[in-house]
Protein backbone atom coordinates (compact mmCIF):
# COMPACT_ATOMS: atom_id res chain seq x y z
CA UNK A 1 0.00 0.00 0.00
CA UNK A 2 1.47 3.48 -0.58
CA UNK A 3 1.92 6.23 1.20
CA UNK A 4 -0.24 8.42 -1.17
CA UNK A 5 -3.38 5.78 -0.72
CA UNK A 6 -2.76 5.40 2.94
CA UNK A 7 -3.67 9.42 3.04
CA UNK A 8 -6.35 9.09 0.72
CA UNK A 9 -8.09 6.53 2.85
CA UNK A 10 -7.33 6.80 6.80
CA UNK A 11 -10.50 4.92 8.11
CA UNK A 12 -8.94 1.43 6.72
CA UNK A 13 -4.86 1.44 6.81
CA UNK A 14 -3.15 -1.88 5.14
CA UNK A 15 -0.04 -2.26 5.90
CA UNK A 16 2.96 -4.68 5.41
CA UNK A 17 4.85 -5.18 8.10
CA UNK A 18 7.19 -8.67 7.17
CA UNK A 19 5.13 -11.72 6.02
CA UNK A 20 2.19 -10.11 7.68
CA UNK A 21 -0.23 -8.00 6.17
CA UNK A 22 -1.86 -5.58 8.94
CA UNK A 23 -5.70 -4.29 8.25
CA UNK A 24 -6.24 -1.60 10.63
CA UNK A 25 -9.84 -0.40 11.33
CA UNK A 26 -8.89 3.42 12.20
CA UNK A 27 -11.98 5.15 12.71
CA UNK A 28 -11.89 5.34 16.43
CA UNK A 29 -14.37 8.37 16.92
CA UNK A 30 -17.00 6.33 15.70
CA UNK A 31 -15.73 3.11 16.85
CA UNK A 32 -14.59 1.81 13.70
CA UNK A 33 -18.33 1.86 12.24
CA UNK A 34 -17.47 0.01 8.47
CA UNK A 35 -18.22 2.66 5.78
CA UNK A 36 -18.73 2.35 2.36
CA UNK A 37 -15.15 3.20 1.47
CA UNK A 38 -13.49 0.79 3.93
CA UNK A 39 -15.11 -2.80 2.98
CA UNK A 40 -14.49 -1.66 -0.69
CA UNK A 41 -10.77 -0.81 0.42
CA UNK A 42 -10.49 -4.27 2.10
CA UNK A 43 -12.04 -5.96 -0.97
CA UNK A 44 -9.82 -4.52 -3.21
CA UNK A 45 -6.39 -5.33 -1.21
CA UNK A 46 -7.62 -9.48 -0.82
CA UNK A 47 -6.37 -10.70 -4.38
CA UNK A 48 -3.55 -8.48 -3.71
CA UNK A 49 -2.41 -10.67 -0.26
CA UNK A 50 -3.49 -13.68 -2.06
CA UNK A 51 -1.15 -12.93 -4.99
CA UNK A 52 1.77 -12.23 -3.00
CA UNK A 53 3.85 -15.24 -2.12
CA UNK A 54 5.88 -13.56 0.69
CA UNK A 55 3.05 -12.32 2.20
CA UNK A 56 1.61 -15.44 5.09
CA UNK A 57 -0.99 -14.09 7.04
CA UNK A 58 -2.98 -11.11 7.25
CA UNK A 59 -4.18 -9.88 10.73
CA UNK A 60 -7.39 -7.31 11.34
CA UNK A 61 -6.86 -5.14 14.05
CA UNK A 62 -8.19 -2.05 15.94
CA UNK A 63 -6.42 1.59 16.65
CA UNK A 64 -9.70 2.07 18.70
CA UNK A 65 -9.12 1.86 22.44
CA UNK A 66 -12.97 1.34 23.02
CA UNK A 67 -14.03 -1.51 20.16
CA UNK A 68 -12.89 -3.57 17.71
CA UNK A 69 -16.01 -2.15 15.63
CA UNK A 70 -19.43 -2.10 16.42
CA UNK A 71 -21.05 -2.24 12.76
CA UNK A 72 -21.77 -0.98 9.62
CA UNK A 73 -22.42 3.09 9.74
CA UNK A 74 -25.72 2.49 9.12
CA UNK A 75 -26.33 6.30 9.31
CA UNK A 76 -24.44 6.33 5.82
CA UNK A 77 -26.90 3.17 4.48
CA UNK A 78 -29.80 4.86 5.03
CA UNK A 79 -28.59 8.15 4.00
CA UNK A 80 -27.43 6.72 0.50
CA UNK A 81 -30.76 5.32 0.50
CA UNK A 82 -32.81 8.05 0.76
CA UNK A 83 -31.06 10.19 -1.67
CA UNK A 84 -30.61 6.65 -4.65
CA UNK A 85 -31.98 3.50 -3.41
CA UNK A 86 -30.14 1.45 -5.88
CA UNK A 87 -26.69 2.86 -5.28
CA UNK A 88 -27.74 1.68 -1.75
CA UNK A 89 -28.38 -2.07 -3.19
CA UNK A 90 -24.96 -2.05 -4.82
CA UNK A 91 -23.24 -0.83 -1.40
CA UNK A 92 -25.25 -3.88 0.84
CA UNK A 93 -24.02 -6.56 -2.63
CA UNK A 94 -20.44 -5.53 -2.57
CA UNK A 95 -20.64 -6.00 1.62
CA UNK A 96 -21.68 -9.86 1.27
CA UNK A 97 -19.72 -10.34 -1.56
CA UNK A 98 -16.79 -9.24 0.50
CA UNK A 99 -18.08 -11.20 3.00
CA UNK A 100 -18.16 -14.18 0.90
CA UNK A 101 -14.59 -13.41 -0.60
CA UNK A 102 -13.36 -13.62 3.14
CA UNK A 103 -14.83 -17.16 3.71
CA UNK A 104 -12.55 -18.04 0.26
CA UNK A 105 -9.71 -16.30 1.53
CA UNK A 106 -6.89 -19.18 2.35
CA UNK A 107 -4.36 -17.37 3.62
CA UNK A 108 -4.24 -17.29 7.58
CA UNK A 109 -6.40 -14.45 8.57
CA UNK A 110 -6.15 -13.17 12.13
CA UNK A 111 -8.82 -11.00 14.25
CA UNK A 112 -7.26 -9.17 17.21
CA UNK A 113 -10.18 -8.10 18.91
CA UNK A 114 -10.20 -6.39 22.38
CA UNK A 115 -13.92 -4.63 22.83
CA UNK A 116 -17.14 -4.52 21.30
CA UNK A 117 -17.47 -6.67 18.12
CA UNK A 118 -20.80 -6.22 16.49
CA UNK A 119 -23.16 -6.73 13.01
CA UNK A 120 -20.74 -6.10 10.08
CA UNK A 121 -17.50 -6.01 12.06
CA UNK A 122 -18.45 -9.76 12.98
CA UNK A 123 -18.54 -10.00 9.27
CA UNK A 124 -15.00 -9.30 8.83
CA UNK A 125 -13.74 -11.46 11.10
CA UNK A 126 -15.86 -14.24 11.59
CA UNK A 127 -14.99 -16.26 8.32
CA UNK A 128 -10.87 -16.01 9.26
CA UNK A 129 -9.02 -19.27 10.39
CA UNK A 130 -8.14 -17.74 13.85
CA UNK A 131 -9.92 -14.86 15.96
CA UNK A 132 -8.32 -13.92 18.77
CA UNK A 133 -10.51 -12.79 21.87
CA UNK A 134 -8.60 -9.95 24.39
CA UNK A 135 -10.15 -9.11 27.78
CA UNK A 136 -12.91 -6.72 26.65
CA UNK A 137 -14.31 -8.84 23.56
CA UNK A 138 -17.75 -8.59 23.61
CA UNK A 139 -20.04 -10.22 20.75
CA UNK A 140 -23.43 -8.97 19.44
CA UNK A 141 -25.71 -9.21 16.78
CA UNK A 142 -27.83 -6.39 17.76
CA UNK A 143 -29.74 -5.47 14.57
CA UNK A 144 -33.97 -6.37 15.95
CA UNK A 145 -33.18 -3.06 17.82
CA UNK A 146 -32.85 -0.67 14.92
CA UNK A 147 -35.20 -2.71 12.70
CA UNK A 148 -32.74 -4.56 10.42
CA UNK A 149 -31.94 -8.11 10.88
CA UNK A 150 -28.31 -9.99 11.83
CA UNK A 151 -26.80 -10.19 8.07
CA UNK A 152 -23.09 -10.88 6.99
CA UNK A 153 -24.12 -14.73 6.69
CA UNK A 154 -24.15 -14.99 10.68
CA UNK A 155 -27.77 -16.46 10.10
CA UNK A 156 -26.20 -19.60 9.05
CA UNK A 157 -23.82 -19.47 11.79
CA UNK A 158 -26.32 -18.87 14.28
CA UNK A 159 -28.89 -21.43 13.43
CA UNK A 160 -26.09 -23.91 14.30
CA UNK A 161 -25.31 -22.87 17.73
CA UNK A 162 -26.33 -25.53 20.37
CA UNK A 163 -29.12 -25.25 22.93
CA UNK A 164 -30.70 -22.34 20.72
CA UNK A 165 -28.21 -20.03 21.86
CA UNK A 166 -27.93 -18.27 18.41
CA UNK A 167 -31.59 -17.79 18.29
CA UNK A 168 -31.57 -16.46 21.62
CA UNK A 169 -28.74 -14.09 20.48
CA UNK A 170 -30.24 -13.05 16.91
CA UNK A 171 -33.77 -12.44 18.50
CA UNK A 172 -32.14 -10.12 21.51
CA UNK A 173 -29.57 -8.28 20.34
CA UNK A 174 -28.05 -9.38 23.80
CA UNK A 175 -24.30 -9.37 24.08
CA UNK A 176 -21.40 -12.18 25.43
CA UNK A 177 -18.20 -11.93 26.90
CA UNK A 178 -15.23 -14.12 25.60
CA UNK A 179 -16.02 -16.86 27.86
CA UNK A 180 -19.79 -17.54 25.99
CA UNK A 181 -17.84 -17.37 22.99
CA UNK A 182 -14.90 -19.31 23.08
CA UNK A 183 -17.42 -22.22 24.50
CA UNK A 184 -19.47 -21.55 21.54
CA UNK A 185 -16.74 -21.40 19.04
CA UNK A 186 -16.95 -18.20 18.18
CA UNK A 187 -13.80 -17.64 19.12
CA UNK A 188 -10.77 -19.57 18.81
CA UNK A 189 -8.14 -18.32 21.06
CA UNK A 190 -8.34 -16.50 24.41
CA UNK A 191 -5.61 -14.16 24.84
CA UNK A 192 -4.24 -10.95 27.13
CA UNK A 193 -4.30 -7.83 25.18
CA UNK A 194 -1.07 -7.26 26.19
CA UNK A 195 0.35 -9.98 23.88
CA UNK A 196 -1.20 -8.96 20.64
CA UNK A 197 2.30 -6.85 19.54
CA UNK A 198 4.11 -10.20 20.12
CA UNK A 199 1.72 -12.05 18.05
CA UNK A 200 1.59 -9.50 15.33
CA UNK A 201 5.70 -9.03 15.41
CA UNK A 202 6.03 -13.63 15.58
CA UNK A 203 3.64 -13.62 12.53
CA UNK A 204 5.28 -11.00 10.81
CA UNK A 205 8.45 -13.48 11.34
CA UNK A 206 6.57 -16.06 9.57
CA UNK A 207 6.15 -18.17 12.38
CA UNK A 208 3.71 -20.80 12.11
CA UNK A 209 0.39 -19.58 13.19
CA UNK A 210 -0.94 -22.31 15.79
CA UNK A 211 2.21 -22.51 18.13
CA UNK A 212 2.00 -18.99 18.40
CA UNK A 213 -1.72 -18.87 19.32
CA UNK A 214 -2.18 -22.05 21.59
CA UNK A 215 1.07 -20.94 23.72
CA UNK A 216 -0.37 -17.50 24.67
CA UNK A 217 -4.21 -19.51 25.33
CA UNK A 218 -5.70 -19.33 28.39
CA UNK A 219 -8.83 -20.92 29.50
CA UNK A 220 -11.95 -18.04 30.14
CA UNK A 221 -13.72 -20.77 32.30
CA UNK A 222 -17.46 -20.41 32.86
CA UNK A 223 -19.66 -17.92 30.90
CA UNK A 224 -22.27 -15.62 31.89
CA UNK A 225 -24.88 -17.68 29.77
CA UNK A 226 -24.13 -21.33 32.02
CA UNK A 227 -26.54 -20.35 34.75
CA UNK A 228 -29.06 -19.39 32.36
CA UNK A 229 -28.87 -22.24 29.59
CA UNK A 230 -31.79 -24.10 30.48
CA UNK A 231 -34.18 -21.63 30.09
CA UNK A 232 -32.86 -20.75 26.60
CA UNK A 233 -32.75 -23.98 25.38
CA UNK A 234 -36.23 -24.58 26.73
CA UNK A 235 -37.66 -21.28 25.41
CA UNK A 236 -35.77 -20.59 22.37
CA UNK A 237 -36.14 -24.04 20.50
CA UNK A 238 -39.39 -23.59 20.39
CA UNK A 239 -40.54 -23.75 16.42
CA UNK A 240 -42.73 -20.74 16.73
CA UNK A 241 -42.59 -16.88 18.02
CA UNK A 242 -45.94 -17.36 19.67
CA UNK A 243 -44.90 -20.95 21.77
CA UNK A 244 -41.49 -19.05 22.52
CA UNK A 245 -43.57 -16.12 24.45
CA UNK A 246 -45.20 -18.53 25.91
CA UNK A 247 -42.58 -20.95 27.54
CA UNK A 248 -40.58 -17.59 28.13
CA UNK A 249 -44.03 -16.43 30.15
CA UNK A 250 -44.15 -19.96 32.28
CA UNK A 251 -40.35 -19.43 32.81
CA UNK A 252 -40.45 -15.65 34.39
CA UNK A 253 -43.38 -17.33 37.26
CA UNK A 254 -41.20 -20.00 37.67
CA UNK A 255 -37.44 -20.75 39.29
CA UNK A 256 -35.57 -18.72 41.69
CA UNK A 257 -35.66 -15.04 42.08
CA UNK A 258 -32.76 -14.73 39.81
CA UNK A 259 -34.12 -17.06 37.65
CA UNK A 260 -37.54 -14.80 36.95
CA UNK A 261 -35.60 -11.65 37.16
CA UNK A 262 -33.58 -12.48 34.24
CA UNK A 263 -37.02 -14.46 32.24
CA UNK A 264 -38.95 -10.46 33.10
CA UNK A 265 -35.54 -8.57 31.42
CA UNK A 266 -35.74 -10.83 28.60
CA UNK A 267 -39.39 -9.74 28.46
CA UNK A 268 -38.34 -6.30 27.89
CA UNK A 269 -35.54 -6.87 25.68
CA UNK A 270 -37.91 -8.54 22.85
CA UNK A 271 -41.01 -6.34 23.65
CA UNK A 272 -38.62 -3.28 22.44
CA UNK A 273 -37.42 -4.30 19.32
CA UNK A 274 -38.84 -4.09 15.79
CA UNK A 275 -41.45 -7.14 16.24
CA UNK A 276 -41.40 -7.55 12.13
CA UNK A 277 -37.64 -8.11 12.25
CA UNK A 278 -38.22 -10.14 15.02
CA UNK A 279 -40.09 -12.63 13.15
CA UNK A 280 -38.12 -12.03 9.84
CA UNK A 281 -34.72 -12.63 11.75
CA UNK A 282 -36.72 -15.86 13.49
CA UNK A 283 -37.81 -17.47 9.94
CA UNK A 284 -34.70 -16.45 8.20
CA UNK A 285 -32.50 -18.60 10.89
CA UNK A 286 -34.89 -21.71 10.79
CA UNK A 287 -34.24 -21.52 6.80
CA UNK A 288 -30.61 -21.14 7.40
CA UNK A 289 -29.91 -24.30 9.23
CA UNK A 290 -30.58 -25.92 6.03
CA UNK A 291 -28.61 -23.73 3.63
CA UNK A 292 -24.81 -22.84 3.25
CA UNK A 293 -22.85 -20.05 3.72
CA UNK A 294 -23.53 -18.53 0.06
CA UNK A 295 -27.10 -19.46 0.05
CA UNK A 296 -27.58 -17.45 3.11
CA UNK A 297 -25.50 -14.08 2.08
CA UNK A 298 -27.44 -14.28 -1.33
CA UNK A 299 -30.87 -14.61 0.69
CA UNK A 300 -29.21 -11.27 3.24
CA UNK A 301 -29.22 -9.63 0.05
CA UNK A 302 -33.10 -9.75 -0.47
CA UNK A 303 -34.10 -9.50 2.76
CA UNK A 304 -31.60 -6.21 3.33
CA UNK A 305 -32.90 -4.41 -0.01
CA UNK A 306 -36.54 -5.09 1.44
CA UNK A 307 -35.49 -3.64 5.02
CA UNK A 308 -33.80 -0.81 3.21
CA UNK A 309 -37.15 0.02 1.94
CA UNK A 310 -38.68 -0.52 5.06
CA UNK A 311 -40.61 1.70 7.76
CA UNK A 312 -38.56 -0.19 10.83
CA UNK A 313 -35.08 0.47 9.71
CA UNK A 314 -35.34 3.91 8.96
CA UNK A 315 -37.35 4.38 11.94
CA UNK A 316 -35.01 2.20 14.15
CA UNK A 317 -32.03 4.44 12.96
CA UNK A 318 -33.43 7.53 13.68
CA UNK A 319 -34.54 6.88 17.55
CA UNK A 320 -31.59 4.83 18.40
CA UNK A 321 -28.62 6.53 16.85
CA UNK A 322 -29.45 9.44 14.95
CA UNK A 323 -32.04 11.29 17.57
CA UNK A 324 -31.08 8.68 19.91
CA UNK A 325 -34.65 8.77 21.86
CA UNK A 326 -34.59 5.52 21.65
CA UNK A 327 -38.90 5.75 21.12
CA UNK A 328 -38.86 3.93 17.89
CA UNK A 329 -42.78 3.95 16.41
CA UNK A 330 -42.42 0.09 14.84
CA UNK A 331 -44.93 -0.98 12.46
CA UNK A 332 -46.71 -3.58 14.32
CA UNK A 333 -47.35 -2.57 17.91
CA UNK A 334 -46.08 -6.04 19.05
CA UNK A 335 -44.81 -9.39 17.75
CA UNK A 336 -48.38 -10.92 18.39
CA UNK A 337 -49.50 -8.24 16.15
CA UNK A 338 -47.24 -9.08 12.98
CA UNK A 339 -49.24 -11.74 10.38
CA UNK A 340 -47.84 -14.63 8.34
CA UNK A 341 -48.60 -12.17 5.51
CA UNK A 342 -46.65 -9.88 6.60
CA UNK A 343 -43.24 -11.81 6.74
CA UNK A 344 -43.79 -13.43 3.52
CA UNK A 345 -43.91 -10.28 1.75
CA UNK A 346 -40.54 -9.89 3.21
CA UNK A 347 -39.51 -13.20 1.94
CA UNK A 348 -40.94 -12.89 -1.64
CA UNK A 349 -38.99 -12.85 -4.42
CA UNK A 350 -38.51 -10.57 -7.55
CA UNK A 351 -36.41 -10.75 -10.61
CA UNK A 352 -34.99 -7.00 -10.18
CA UNK A 353 -33.44 -8.04 -6.72
CA UNK A 354 -31.25 -11.19 -8.32
CA UNK A 355 -28.43 -11.75 -6.34
CA UNK A 356 -25.60 -14.36 -7.42
CA UNK A 357 -22.56 -14.96 -5.28
CA UNK A 358 -20.13 -17.94 -7.62
CA UNK A 359 -18.85 -20.80 -5.94
CA UNK A 360 -15.97 -21.25 -4.18
CA UNK A 361 -14.58 -23.36 -7.10
CA UNK A 362 -15.26 -20.14 -9.18
CA UNK A 363 -14.03 -17.33 -7.35
CA UNK A 364 -10.96 -15.50 -8.41
CA UNK A 365 -8.78 -13.73 -6.37
CA UNK A 366 -7.54 -11.00 -9.51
Amino acid sequence: MSEQGREQQTDLLVERDGAACNVILNRPGALNALTIDMKSMLADALPKLVRDAEIYAMIIKSNAARAFCVGGDVKELLDLATADMTTAQSALADEYRLNWLLECFFKPAVALINGPVMGSGVGLCQYGTHLVAGEKYRFAMPETAIGFFPDVGMAQRLSRLPNAVGVYLALTGRTIGRADAYALELVTHCISSDHFYEIEKELADAQPIDPVLDSRHNDPGEGELQAFRPIIEAVFSQTSLADILRELEVWSARGSDKEQAWCRELQHDLAKNSPLAIHVTFQHLQQSAKRDLRETLMMDYHLACRFLESNDFSEGVRAMLIDKTRDPKWLHEGIEQVTESDVKELFKKSDEKVFQLPTKEQVEFR
